[in-house]
């Protein structure tokens, strides 16, 4: 699947996204916001880059706090940028009403009078995927948001959801998972394939495996992070590949080239960046794509997925 040079609809959906987009999982911090980060949300938009992922529990809404400051002070200045956020099922929420009342709480730390697309964060009970679905489309029929989706479903996960919206004549957007070289866990379970049946857009989270592909050396993660950089294998034996490659497209970085593997794959990778230098190295991903045999080269370097 080719990379797209433009922007594209997010699923069945009228709504245009870049072939890249931002996480700003770090863009908040215990209910705060980061205004320092202004630089980096302008340099995206200066790239073409136009889609912001967040969440309710992202810095303890700090991350919603940021980007409703900086959508605020973008909106004289042309088209606004695609802003997606998600609902987090815990499980204490029991009605469906819970939904928009967590709806209305970001729209209000986003400063926005509606969102462009609302996710469920993860499957999980006591409450049914349909009954959660079916509030995603409660929220679009009172017009809160443009479209819905998904995020850490399974390809039989993702049928369901899609089913219920199928129902009230609604598309499913998306599902956000995490891929990358080094988690191609989406691939090896149907994933992947149940949404590009369904036409429903794949986002890419931790497209970089938490840094591990980038090709430089980073500072020792701590806590979580090391958790999940120790479960996701020997990834730096990918280093010598991804150098290759890139060297053979004009010298583009390691991290490109990975960037890139997810969106040959049919996903929209959303990598994070708190510094401008590493927006706009993500950025280089944008106007070129691999071929059939880089891509191959890749998959047999990362192993089986």
């Amino acid at each position: 699947m080719p990379v797209p040079v433009g922007n594209f609809p997010l699923g069945k959906t009228s709504i245009l996204v870049s072939p890249l987009g931002i996480g700003t999982n770090a863009w908040g911090r215990a209910g705060r916001p980061r205004p320092e980060l202004r630089q980096v949300f302008e340099a995206a938009l200066s790239r073409g880059i136009n889609f912001f992922d967040t969440a309710e529990v992202y810095g303890g809404g700090g991350s919603e706090r940021t980007l409703g400051a900086f959508l605020a002070g973008s909106r004289a200045g042309g088209e606004r940028p695609v802003v997606l956020s998600k609902f987090f099922p815990m499980p204490w929420r029991l009605r469906k009403g819970a939904l928009i009342d967590a709806l209305k709480r970001s729209l209000d730390r986003l400063r926005l009078p509606s969102l462009d697309v609302y996710l469920i964060h993860f499957p999980w009970g006591p409450v049914a995927i349909e009954t959660w679905v079916d509030a995603l489309a409660d929220a679009a029929s009172a017009g809160l948001v443009r479209a819905v989706g998904v995020s850490n479903y399974t390809g039989d996960q993702v049928r369901r959801a899609h089913a219920v919206l199928a129902s009230r004549s609604m598309p499913l957007a998306c599902n956000e998972v995490e891929l990358s070289l080094a988690r191609r866990g989406a691939e090896k379970n149907g994933t992947l394939a149940a949404c590009r049946e369904l036409g429903v857009t794949v986002i890419a989270y931790r497209p970089l495996a938490l840094g591990r592909l980038t090709g430089v050396s980073s500072k020792p993660a701590h806590g979580w992070r090391k958790l999940m950089a120790s479960s996701m294998g020997s990834a730096v034996s990918l280093a010598d590949t991804l150098q290759e490659i890139g060297r053979a497209h004009e010298g583009r970085s390691a991290s490109q080239v990975a960037l890139n593997w997810v969106i040959c794959k049919g996903a929209l990778p959303i990598p994070g960046a708190t510094s401008v230098e590493h927006l706009q190295e993500n950025a280089g991903v944008l106007g070129w794509r691999l071929s059939e045999s880089d891509v191959a080269a890749l998959d047999a370097a990362a192993g089986h997925p």
